[in-house]
């Protein structure tokens, strides 16, 4: 007898099978368009965050669709020319000065022994934590004909008079006085990273020390070096204060003049383009030498070289000079002057002036460190070019000075509250002048001080411990709770020290939108400054000097894992 095979319980599993396969994929199906529409929600808000970063530039650079005939005609004939002449001068000054200064300091406290030298390594970053306009106030104010240098002189019978510093001249020295540590911390971890060895080997090819030098360590550490000139450059450019001080025209003061001055908010946006244009062809220098330069460096030989006693005895020398007029100096004067003059000067605005200083540094480095986390969590998860862009893009406002970025929101916020007048919305303009104007313009100047240090931190977290995050807990909240946030935390609290202070230390975007009568301590240091009170200056300086020594001390931090 023949017998049919049973085939029932392999229909049954073939069915199971397949029900399991069409199981898989809708879920996997399901999965893909989750990620899908993560993509897409996450690409858009960058997008978003990255327009919003952009609208002040792309404002000003449209102000050229209205021509100003009239105010042109007087600013081509007696502002440009001074404006470009000055420009130009203050440029090369710090380019030369700031390098000089910054890589020679830099290549003898990395290279050699020498009585002081672990102080002065350090110290030489100090200058950062003066603003370039207290620098150059105090500087004034010591060297005047009524200040203390030159009545001592007289004192001694000494009668020769010092020259007037207040010219082109005196404030492209004090720039590079403020901005030379940039150079400064570039060149000495370039020279760091080559390390005694890369001199040894010259020494054996027959090369002196100064030779070695010239011929192999400063070609290496140029690029180094150019990008801490660039860095100088572009503060140079933004810088509004100090120029102000030493009444030196450029295109931050041409552009507060052709606001507050001839009331054309146009004039000064077209002056910001040119800035702006001026601004990017520094950029593209930056970007260059920046791919050439890399972002790694390799540590050399700690080990540093001996000199004889009088070279010894020339590079304390130097670096106590450097060191005594770009920060000792200025620093015990503000102290001077604060306590000669505390109370009389002291009084209860004082309290207004440190409570809206707090107030809206705190408010904007709270909003731009909350934006700077989502920034570089999307950067991480989606690192393609349309990414990358959007994320440089959002990062770009810290190269555009506060004067351009002021018209540019001003610009926009005046339109806004106008439409609102006429639709009768409101009565009277609500929105210019207010906290809100300063927060946006301060956001987008300050958006890249939060960000570099968020998404160094992120780049810690490998995918293994992405991964086991996952494994740990199926909730977002509980990941991020638990494992991404104490990794982050390091970042993020750097990023909201250094995002504190520079908005403490920002003087043209509040000065210029704020409402009357709303000051900070940047504004009064203005106000004293623009009359020729060094000593009523004192006080709001020194407080914002204490402030600004925090991020110079996490700058030596980073700096000491490379020495």
């Amino acid at each position: 007898m023949i017998t049919t095979p049973d085939t029932s319980v392999s229909q049954d599993d073939t069915i199971n099978d397949d029900t399991v396969n069409d199981g898989v994929n809708d879920q996997q199906a399901v999965s893909q368009d989750h990620a899908l529409r993560k993509r897409i929600i996450s690409k858009s808000v960058l997008g978003l965050i990255s327009l919003f970063m952009l609208v002040p530039i792309l404002i000003v650079l449209l102000s050229w669709t209205q021509p100003v005939a009239e105010i042109w005609t007087h600013m081509a004939e007696y502002v440009l020319p001074q404006v470009l002449k000055n420009t130009a001068i203050l440029l090369l000054m710090v380019t030369i000065i700031s390098g000089t200064i910054g890589t020679a300091l830099a290549w003898v406290t990395s290279m050699y022994r020498f009585p002081g030298q672990r102080f002065f390594s350090w110290a030489l970053m100090l200058p950062l934590a003066i603003p370039a306009y207290v620098l150059a106030f105090v500087t004034i104010g010591i060297v005047d004909f009524s200040g203390p240098l030159q009545t001592a002189l007289r004192d001694f019978g000494i009668s020769t008079a010092i020259p007037s510093i207040r010219n082109v001249w005196g404030a492209g020295l004090i720039l590079s006085l403020a901005f030379y540590p940039y150079v400064y911390l570039l060149a000495r971890q370039a020279f760091l990273s080559q390390g005694r060895r890369a001199i040894e080997a010259g020494q054996m090819l027959g090369l002196s020390r100064s030779r070695v030098f010239f011929r192999l360590a400063l070609p290496q550490a140029l690029p180094w070096i150019i990008g801490g000139l660039l860095l100088a450059s572009m503060e140079t450019l933004a810088d509004f204060g100090a120029v102000s001080v030493f009444n030196v025209d450029t295109f931050t003061t041409a552009i507060y003049k052709a606001w507050f001055g001839f009331f054309s908010l146009t004039t000064a946006a077209q002056l910001a383009a040119l800035l702006i244009g001026v601004i990017f062809i520094v950029v593209l220098f930056e970007q260059y030498w920046q791919a050439k330069r890399g972002s790694s460096i390799t540590q050399g030989s700690s080990q540093r070289f001996d000199a004889s006693k009088p070279a010894k005895l020339a590079m304390t020398l130097l670096c106590t000079v450097v060191f005594l007029i770009a920060f000792l100096i200025p620093f015990l004067q503000l102290i001077y002057w604060t306590a000669l003059n505390f109370r009389q000067d002291f009084d209860a605005r004082y309290i207004d002036f440190v409570t809206n200083s707090i107030m809206i540094a705190g408010m904007t480095t709270l909003f731009i460190a909350f934006l700077a986390i989502i920034i570089a969590w999307i950067k991480r998860q989606y690192p393609d070019k349309s990414t990358k862009l959007m994320t440089t893009l959002a990062n770009l406002g810290y190269v555009v000075p506060g004067t351009v970025l002021a018209v540019g929101i001003f610009i926009p916020i005046a339109w806004l509250d106008n439409q609102m007048i006429a639709f009768g919305i409101t009565s009277q303009q609500v929105l210019s002048g207010s906290v809100i104007v300063m927060l946006l313009a301060l956001s987008t100047r300050f958006m890249t001080v939060s960000f570099q240090p968020v998404d160094r931190q992120l780049q810690r977290l490998t995918v293994n411990q992405e991964a086991a995050a996952k494994l740990l807990s199926d909730s977002p909240y509980q990941r991020w709770r638990h494992v991404m946030l104490p990794v982050l935390s390091p970042g993020v609290l750097t990023a909201l020290l250094m995002g504190f202070v520079e908005v403490m230390k920002e003087m043209p975007i509040t000065l210029m939108t704020r409402r009357q009568g709303w000051d900070t301590l940047a504004v009064r240091v203005f106000e004293m400054t623009s009359e020729g009170m060094w000593g009523r200056a004192a006080l709001p300086s020194l407080l914002i000097v204490l402030v600004g020594l925090l991020p110079v001390w996490i700058l030596l931090r980073q700096s000491d894992k490379h020495s």
